[in-house]
């Protein structure tokens, strides 16, 4: 007879970049396998729901491609020749190649580079612990939230909006702006949907191109990529000219209600409309519905926000509920994150004692202009010859990608890669490292989209070799001579000693609840008690400089900045030259280039494609699914064309980030785009983006075996396709 596997359900959260950060329930199967994975019933944000990527999590950690050795390189970088070698001599190499370029360079010369591949705060963070204590490059991480926190702050003087649970339980109108939360944040269109559902609320979705979260919407609004901010001033002036603006709430709760209304009086909806490509009638509609239903809850996202006039983009949609007063009603007011509630003190886990303040900070995002020797990214300092990498895939996700290629083929650079697959960075690598999944170790996470602390404890054995950025961090600190109490502490420890400190508990309690729920009070949620600046006022004039979200200084045409809602024309906008708007937006089985290894989110998004529009094509001649060239200044790439209505004329859309072997010429999507700063304190304009278009015919294309295609380092390739195709 059949014999059926003995179960456990083990608690967890979901490690990966996204604000949802969802409570888990995994089935353990044994000691080094696992099961379904469901979302957690007891967890008041995720209530059950979790996305169908994560679901899947099985096929991605018992992948056949998971790295699982140490490797050292023997052949040219990117050519995937590797051998296995021992851990202790991999980790032996790695430190004896950093004490030698700090020898000849100084300190600065080696870079831990990294993002948000975990977001747990052991293993995402415990790098800085090393950074600070051997004083080598610090990171100023642009790639995601600084423009978008930024906007958020420069109005309500703090980071943390209305319980987002509110959206479900309270909300008459819920505006989803800037964020498809279909693709990438599925509890919002849930409790979205549930409100719909069970009182008959209305759901405004705002974006660059009809996708599924526009197309569930009952006002469903698609403009142009970069002009958000010309909708929310006609919006607003539509309440002012109506009679929907509170003008009890303004002057109660505002800086300077009657200079806004003025500034406002030229911004009409015909103003906006020639701006956005929006009708009239659309934005009229959505003022009166916000305006009618004061139970209005602004869910703000990310998208908007990657653009060079994003932090412009998010006040000024941020604005609108301070003039409706929706602020006042449970159900009202706005959320972009609650990243600022936590009040976590991480001194120990990155060892902020020990940083100097006289270290150059190098900005993420620039990751090839620092590698090809830019002396103003490099702050005029030494190169960067020491590169150790956690958490992060730059040679896939990182912008101007021709420079960043370069400068990863340094010769004269050395590179450890600490990954869990072999991504295109790690095959750059001169030394490869096995790491672990968040089932793992141990881990401690905060949900930016919700309110609540969370674990994520070991469940299962890794497989092979592989360790956990805190053990290689730990172990790398002793052979280099790095002394911090920090690395003598265990994960757990090191969670402890977090909470403990920040007054949230200790870790017993935590883990007897596994998730805890640390909302602020309505009043203080709902700015009630007065909003984060020193008058207690919500800011519609913003002094940029002073916007209080961390920074290294100014950047980008910050001088040109509004100081009032508008729209600000730094976008790249359309020229003859390049006559397309593209916005890379993110695809629903990915998660920026996690799981495009995994064979069932590959096969749902099938290829890379373009969004255009059918006028467009019909012009250039450009059928459904033909090779088409996409190019800028940074450079071009291929890529096959799907006719697409919900789009733009004169809009191109690309849902990514599909690895650079998935492109004919082995040049991914962020080929196109810049790593210029967005002003004021920085950001990447992933969204922003002017190109030119071109079918390109069959006979162009020459299909040619690469070795970055074929990895075999544990007798399988790196997935489909095996090919890669180059311009003839």
């Amino acid at each position: 007879m059949n014999v059926l596997p003995v179960t456990r359900k083990h608690r967890s959260t979901c490690p990966h970049d996204c604000p949802s950060t969802c409570g888990l329930e995994v089935e353990v199967l044994d000691g080094r396998t696992i099961g379904r994975v469901r979302g957690a019933e007891g967890h008041s944000y995720t209530t059950g729901v979790i996305c169908a990527k994560v679901a899947r999590y099985a096929e991605r950690i018992h992948h056949p491609e998971r790295l699982t050795h140490p490797l050292l390189r023997t052949g040219p970088k990117g050519s995937g020749q590797f051998r296995p070698i021992g851990f202790e001599e991999a980790l032996d190499r790695v430190a004896e190649a950093f004490l030698a370029a700090e020898r000849t360079h100084g300190s600065e010369t080696v870079w831990p580079y990294y993002y948000a591949g975990t977001m747990g705060y052991v293993m995402r963070d415990g790098i800085n612990r090393l950074r600070n204590v051997k004083r080598y490059s610090g990171q100023y991480s642009t790639i995601c939230t600084t423009s978008a926190w930024t906007g958020f702050i420069a109005g309500t003087g703090r980071l943390g909006g209305a319980d987002p649970r509110e959206m479900s339980r309270s909300a008459d109108c819920i505006v989803i702006w800037g964020t498809n939360p279909v693709h990438t944040q599925v509890n919002v269109m849930t409790h979205a949907l549930k409100a719909r559902k069970e009182r008959g609320a209305k759901i405004v979705v705002i974006d660059v191109y009809e996708n599924p979260s526009v197309k569930q919407a009952d006002l469903g609004l698609v403009l142009r990529p970069g002009t958000d901010g010309a909708l929310a001033c006609a919006v607003m002036h539509v309440l002012f000219r109506e009679g929907f603006a509170d003008r009890d709430y303004l002057a109660r709760y505002t800086d300077c209600p009657d200079d806004l209304e003025r500034h406002l009086e030229a911004r009409t909806p015909e103003w906006a409309a020639a701006i956005t490509g929006l009708s009239v009638e659309e934005i009229e509609a959505f003022a009166r519905l916000v305006g009618t239903r004061k139970r209005s809850y602004f869910r703000l996202g990310y998208g908007f926000a990657r653009s060079r006039n994003g932090a412009v983009n998010m006040h000024a949609a941020l604005c609108i509920p301070a003039v409706t007063g929706a602020w006042q009603h449970e159900g009202g007011g706005a959320f972009h994150s609650n990243s600022g509630i936590f009040g976590l003190l991480k001194g120990t886990i990155e060892g902020q004692d020990a940083i100097d303040r006289s270290i150059r900070v190098l900005q993420q995002t620039e990751i090839g202009r620092v590698l090809t020797g830019d002396a103003e990214s490099l702050r005029h300092g030494p190169p960067v010859t020491g590169l150790f990498i956690q958490n992060t895939n730059p040679m896939s996700i990182a912008p101007e990608q021709e420079l960043v290629k370069r400068g990863f083929a340094r010769e004269d650079l050395f590179t450890c890669v600490h990954e869990q697959f072999m991504t295109e960075t790690a095959l750059m690598a001169d030394i490869v490292l096995p790491a672990t999944m968040f089932l793992e170790h141990d881990d401690f996470y905060t949900g930016g989209g919700h309110q609540h602390l969370g674990l994520g404890l070991k469940a299962i054995d890794p497989p092979g070799e592989c360790r956990s950025n805190h053990d290689v961090i730990c172990a790398l600190a002793s052979r280099l001579g790095a002394e911090h109490r920090g690395f003598r502490m265990t994960p757990r420890e090191l969670i402890d000693d977090m909470l403990r400190v920040s007054k949230r508990g200790t870790l017993a309690e935590l883990e007897a609840a596994n998730w805890l729920d640390v909302q602020p009070s309505f009043e203080r949620s709902h700015y009630i008690d007065g909003f984060g600046h020193a008058d207690r006022k919500f800011h519609f004039r913003v002094d940029w400089p002073r916007v209080p979200n961390a920074n290294i200084g100014l950047v980008g045409p910050a001088a040109e900045l509004p100081d009032l809602p508008d729209h600000w024309r730094a976008i790249e906008e359309a020229t003859p030259r390049h006559p397309f708007r593209l916005a890379t937006s993110p695809a629903r089985s990915f998660l920026n280039s996690s799981f495009t290894e995994t064979p069932g989110s590959v096969d749902k998004e099938k290829r890379p494609e373009l969004m255009i529009h059918p006028e467009d094509a019909t012009t250039l001649g450009i059928e459904n699914g033909d090779w088409v060239r996409i190019r800028n200044d940074r450079g071009e790439i291929l890529i096959r064309a799907r006719h697409y209505k919900g789009v733009k004329p004169g809009v191109l859309i690309a849902e990514s980030i599909w690895p650079n072997r998935f492109y004919p010429d082995g040049r991914g999507i962020n080929t196109l785009t810049g790593a210029d700063q967005i002003a004021p304190f920085g950001g990447a304009a992933f969204h922003d983006n002017r190109v030119a278009l071109e079918r390109v015919a069959p006979d162009e294309i020459v299909w040619q075996e690469t070795a970055s295609t074929t990895w075999a380092g544990n007798g399988v390739t790196l997935g489909k396709p095996h090919l890669a195709a180059v311009t003839a």
